[in-house]
């Protein structure tokens, strides 16, 4: 067994594994480690405790020490150098037309570079931006294109539940969404009904896929006939929570709507191979996908 702490660099990313080098540390507090791009500030999510060897990446590196006043200060000032930041390079895009949107920027703990992040449909070449921006800045300058999914996770926001987004709030690593889930579940392949502020696949369809992908394979299709205790009747809705299905019983004098245990029923099961990924779509659903 290794003793590690699990730090954070910022809200809703993702937990990172450091030695605690026979310290102490509370969560919430502030930890000075030193990663790939430098030394960084962090918080810390969770205190020392024990996890297989097994489980961790070596070499495990050392918390170098807890941050002091002078440190928190220093993270104070670089949050309030980011807007003027923006704004100057906001200005530079500008100047040189370049085809690209500014999303946020960051500035490395130690001050010695800043980091602009931007979306833009293709390939931009911002060779001269960079040289734009360091002759303001005077230090290291890097621009990195990233995805529409990443600009969510980055600038947060309300989803249509009306809590904060996933990705920005909890979800500390993107997961595989696809249409098969949104299937899976019964909802309309409505794009407004199943696209988060990305405009991509809501990331929720994933939470309860492995239930609704084995409650689908047992519930029969919609519109098919099925055997009832009381005839044979047509599947008219399922409720995959419940595990029911309503029937309508045709007779001669009109027709009887009732609800049924899928136990209750005989049809033939659905196999395994049904509601694949590449099954024909809208146009409008393919442009939610990756």
């Amino acid at each position: 067994m290794a003793k590690i702490i699990g730090v954070k660099f910022k809200d809703g990313g993702k937990i990172y594994y450091f030695d605690p080098a026979d310290k102490n540390f509370e969560k919430g507090s502030g930890v000075i480690v030193e990663t790939a791009r430098g030394v960084e500030y962090a918080v810390v999510h969770f205190p020392v405790r024990e996890v297989p060897e097994s489980e961790l990446v070596a070499p495990l590196k050392p918390v170098l020490r807890a941050a002091t006043e002078k440190d928190t200060e220093t993270l104070r000032r670089n949050e309030e150098r980011r807007l003027p930041a923006i704004k100057t390079a906001e200005e530079k895009i500008a100047a040189r037309g370049l085809d690209m949107k500014l999303v946020d920027c960051e500035f490395t703990f130690d001050g010695s570079k800043v980091i602009f992040y931007f979306t833009a449909d293709g390939r931009v070449d911002f060779r001269e931006l960079v040289k734009d921006l360091s002759a303001v800045f005077r230090i290291r300058i890097e621009l990195r294109q990233i995805g529409v999914r990443d600009e969510t996770k980055m600038l947060g926001g309300l989803g249509p539940c009306g809590r904060e987004c996933c990705c920005a709030s909890c979800m500390p690593d993107f997961k595989k969404v696809s249409i098969k889930m949104a299937k899976n579940q019964g909802l309309s392949l409505n794009p407004s009904k199943i696209s988060g502020l990305c405009g991509r696949l809501m990331c929720c369809l994933s939470y309860e896929n492995d239930y609704y992908a084995e409650a689908y394979k047992k519930m029969p299709k919609l519109g098919s006939e099925v055997g009832t205790p009381d005839g044979t009747g047509t599947v008219v809705n399922v409720n995959m929570l419940k595990m029911e299905v309503k029937v309508r019983i045709d007779r001669g004098d009109g027709a009887a709507y009732k609800d049924f245990r899928v136990d209750e029923l005989k049809f033939k099961r659905r196999g395994q191979d049904k509601a694949k990924d590449d099954e024909p779509v809208d146009e409008e659903i393919k442009k939610l996908l990756d």
